[in-house]
């Protein structure tokens, strides 16, 4: 079983137009709720490729009731710690003449310390039951940032694989944790940790450097740009497929589970790469976030290209070993 773990999950309020008018009054010609956060989103997506998965979050004040609701309508299994602050919220405006998804997000909901510490025992006893624990999306506050590393700590003395995807100032201690694999893109790299990842070479030897602080698998991804990935000391670069992209919001999500399914299904490295990678371009050419079918990336699959970049390793017999 696979447990995604969010912090800082989100309450979409989505409105669509047909025709906006700036300065103006604008009528939407429809409007939904929709549950958001990037584990859940892995979550959603995992639900689509048959995996057993547990979503846990915090859940407060009347967005929180409108997020279970909207768990248990998509059938997304959570458990949730209750918090006396609101869930965050966003207004997310899509124009069906421009093709655009614009969000606006409210304040982060701030957990007590007490949350945080029954947020973190109940990871001690939920890791214990699951095979892959999966951290996502960014932390509300600054006590919420112990979360993650303690978190991964856990993951490690059970012998779990934790995938760590996140950002901001915790990225850093996090990291420092030795998850078993990490995701970034590029951008959340460079703000959280003030680096320069503007090439190849500097990316590569930050893939190097992760491997040498003992995380096994690592990928950074950069929208329509190339990926570099990366199983222990050797080093790839991944062609993405070219798409009419829609709204890129939740393809890094969508990838995370892609890199799941393959850890569960001991698929080679190339194999679990070119999945991931092809769920992340889909998603990216839908409204849905993490809401794909096989149909919706399998062909996209056939189109990425992997090439090693330094030294060469068989990819065809490399399932994982962890």
């Amino acid at each position: 079983m696979v447990l995604t773990v969010t912090i800082n999950p989100l309450l979409e309020r989505r409105l669509y137009f047909t025709n906006i008018k700036q300065g103006g009054v604008n009528r939407c010609s429809f409007e939904e709720f929709k549950s958001g956060g990037k584990g859940i989103n892995v979550s959603r997506q995992l639900n689509n490729l048959n995996l057993k998965n547990m979503a846990v979050t915090f859940l407060g004040g009347n967005n929180g009731k409108i997020l279970r609701s909207l768990f248990y309508k998509e059938n997304i299994d959570f458990t949730a710690i209750s918090t006396k602050n609101e869930t965050r919220s966003a207004a997310i405006i899509v124009s069906d003449e421009k093709h655009s998804v614009t969000s606006y997000f409210g304040l982060n909901s701030e957990p007590s310390e007490d949350e945080v510490n029954e947020f973190i025992d109940k990871l001690g006893k939920m890791i214990q039951n699951c095979s892959i624990a999966v951290f996502s999306g960014s932390s509300p506050s600054e006590n919420a940032n112990e979360i993650f590393p303690a978190g991964i700590d856990l993951a490690n003395k059970f012998d779990k694989i934790a995938i760590l995807d996140t950002y901001g100032n915790h990225l850093e201690e996090c990291l420092k944790r030795t998850p078993f694999a990490v995701h970034n893109n590029v951008d959340e790299i460079n703000n959280s940790l003030r680096t320069g990842l503007d090439s190849e070479e500097s990316k590569v030897e930050f893939l190097r450097s992760l491997y040498g602080s003992g995380i096994k698998m690592a990928f950074i991804t950069d929208g329509a740009n190339p990926s570099y990935v990366s199983k222990f000391d050797f080093h790839y670069r991944v062609d993405p497929p070219k798409i009419n992209a829609v709204d890129s919001t939740g393809s890094g999500d969508a990838f995370v589970a892609g890199i799941c399914y393959g850890l569960e299904n001991n698929l080679v490295f190339e194999e679990m790469v070119q999945i991931a990678s092809a769920m992340g371009a889909a998603n990216a050419a839908k409204l849905e976030a993490c809401s794909l079918n096989e149909s919706d990336y399998v062909e996209l699959k056939q189109k990425i290209e992997i090439s090693a970049v330094g030294k060469k390793m068989k990819l065809i017999d490399d399932s994982p070993n962890y």
